[in-house]
């Protein structure tokens, strides 16, 4: 029987999810950490909760751990970003993944529980859009189109991918996407609508991304978007569709983020943790795994574009520095953030510059 749980609970027993999230029990209640452990080998139980975008990177990240720390179990699972900081603010779990910054609401309700956490940017996704692969006639979409598309004066009025563009034709637009507990479907709303939250109801929604994809991947007339992650593990299902925002089309790619070409749809990603649960010494080792350098290869393996390694560093001093708060302002979703945001000459900028 393996010691390790590394799935979601769909996968993995409610019990054994229960006993992992014990240890972020111990950092909330009176905000005290437990003492750290004993010198010698890692121990102890990591729970995260959160994007379903993030899961794969988490995942994997956890994996990759264990094979030089076996004595640590992890429970990884994911409710949407939304569902994860609902977790994490009321001490269920010890980091949540989020595919957005923290909003106001949540940042209140971890102060009312006395949750100081750390905001850790772990890297970037390209977030794809995609139609079936049988699609023969959507290969680039504009931000404009997109927003006809999922606009909330879209319900039961944009029923056709005529009505996106007149050259395309008189065939069912069927819309799939994540759920509004989504981080995705915060940032997707922010970037294309406009508004945070704003969009049409009547598609076929799940926090689950791999869902979305099956959808897309099932329907002749399917449109959808998800983590990049997602599209990289299933590209013969789906096509991906370059998205035109002005400055010609542009398709997902590690190069078309680093160069801010891939806009609105490059976003950044983060790991919050619980400021006491970052004592403890499988905690802190993990998170500096998380950040180092060399274990990129896991962010660009997963289909994500790894932070900048000056950026690595600079978030790695502050996570050891116990620096808490968010350097984003609590606002939740941003846009106008690019692969270098997160060096330290960079975060004065970010505090005044950044669109919501």
């Amino acid at each position: 029987m393996k010691s390790v749980l590394i799935a979601h609970v769909h996968l993995a027993s409610r019990a054994a999810f229960a006993l992992a999230a014990v240890a972020a029990l111990w950092a909330c209640g009176d905000g005290q950490s437990p003492k750290p452990a004993a010198s010698g080998p890692l121990s102890g139980n990591i729970a995260i909760d959160g994007s379903s975008t993030l899961f794969p990177l988490s995942k994997e990240m956890a994996e990759a751990f264990r094979e030089v720390n076996s004595g640590v179990q992890f429970a990884i699972d994911f409710s949407g970003t939304g569902g994860g900081f609902r977790k994490f603010c009321t001490c269920q779990v010890d980091m949540a993944n989020a595919s957005r910054p923290i909003n106001a609401a949540e940042n209140e309700q971890c102060k009312a529980q006395r949750i100081e956490y750390l905001e850790v940017p772990v890297a970037f996704d390209s977030l794809a859009v995609v139609v079936n692969a049988k699609n023969a006639f959507a290969d680039c979409l504009t931000v404009q189109e997109l927003k006809v598309a999922w606009e909330p004066a879209a319900e039961g009025k944009v029923k056709q991918w005529n009505q996106l563009r007149a050259s395309f034709p008189a065939q069912p637009l069927a819309l799939f996407g994540p759920g509004k507990d989504s981080g995705t479907f915060d940032y997707f709303t922010l970037a294309i609508v406009g508004t945070e939250g704003s969009s049409r109801s009547d598609y076929s929604k799940s926090q689950d991304h791999l869902a979305v994809e099956k959808g897309v991947a099932a329907d002749p007339n399917g449109l959808g978007f998800f983590g990049y992650a997602y599209y990289q593990a299933n590209r013969d299902q789906v096509k991906l569709v370059a998205i035109d925002n002005g400055q010609g089309c542009v398709q997902p790619s590690a190069q078309s983020v680093a160069e801010s070409k891939y806009q609105p749809l490059s976003r950044p990603l983060f790991v919050y943790v619980n400021a006491a649960a970052a004592a403890r010494p499988e905690v802190k080792a993990f998170m500096r795994f998380y950040l180092a350098p060399d274990n990129t290869k896991h962010v660009t393996k997963v289909g994500y574009v790894p932070l900048p390694n000056s950026s690595l560093v600079a978030q790695t001093a502050r996570f050891e520095k116990g620096v808490t708060g968010s350097a984003l302002g609590a606002h939740g979703a941003v846009v106008g953030v690019s692969l270098y945001s997160f060096d330290e000459k960079e975060m004065d900028r970010i505090r005044s510059q950044l669109v919501q």
